[in-house]
């Protein structure tokens, strides 16, 4: 039963951990990714759609994005959504193709980013704490209606924490690399 609740508590944390690699993905480091505009939402007739789902997005130099739209009358929709982003960049097209020109990323902008990371995995750990609650509750739970023994209560809360620190020194890890990623883009 305790082993169960671990299992599924351990596999929402490293969804949790997923989901932080994702978002940060999309924060700029000053060399060009297409992670940075995949999750973009294009409105594509009507619907809100990511970007990744509607061109193909390479990236043929470090400063620069190429998007080929799958449908060439989706061009000025995918410009359109390109400049409402917060990325602060400025699509040009020849008609085809469009071009993502990735500049430089300044000092002080860096330093707005590496601060957005944190911020992000701030949240990330929050989001830990929270499935560490629930989980805590569980046992508590299961302790109350004399399913587990107070030894097996305190052992699986135990094991919860190993869990969240091991999770919670990955986020410090990924957060680490991507600040140093933008510092020194």
């Amino acid at each position: 039963m305790i082993k169960e609740l671990l299992r599924e508590t351990e596999e929402r944390m490293r969804k949790s951990i997923e989901v932080l690699e994702a978002d940060l993905r999309t924060i700029r480091t000053g060399r060009a990714s297409p992670a940075l505009v995949e999750r973009v939402m294009v409105e594509y007739y009507g619907t809100l759609t990511p970007l990744k789902q509607l061109a193909v997005i390479s990236a043929p130099e470090p400063q620069l994005l190429t998007i080929r739209p799958y449908d060439p009358g989706s061009l000025g929709d995918i410009e359109r959504a390109i400049l409402k982003s917060e990325l602060g960049l400025t699509p040009s097209n020849d008609g085809r193709i469009i071009r993502l020109p990735i500049p430089r990323l300044t000092e002080e902008r860096r330093r707005e980013l590496a601060k957005l990371v944190r911020h992000r995995v701030e949240e990330g750990k929050v989001a830990l704490r929270n499935i560490r609650r629930e989980a805590l509750d569980d046992l508590r739970e299961f302790e109350k209606e004399k399913l587990i023994s107070e030894d097996d209560f305190y052992r699986g809360k135990d094991d919860l924490q190993d869990l969240i620190d091991r999770y919670s020194e990955q986020m410090d890890e990924i957060s680490e690399r991507k600040q140093r990623e933008i510092l020194e883009g």
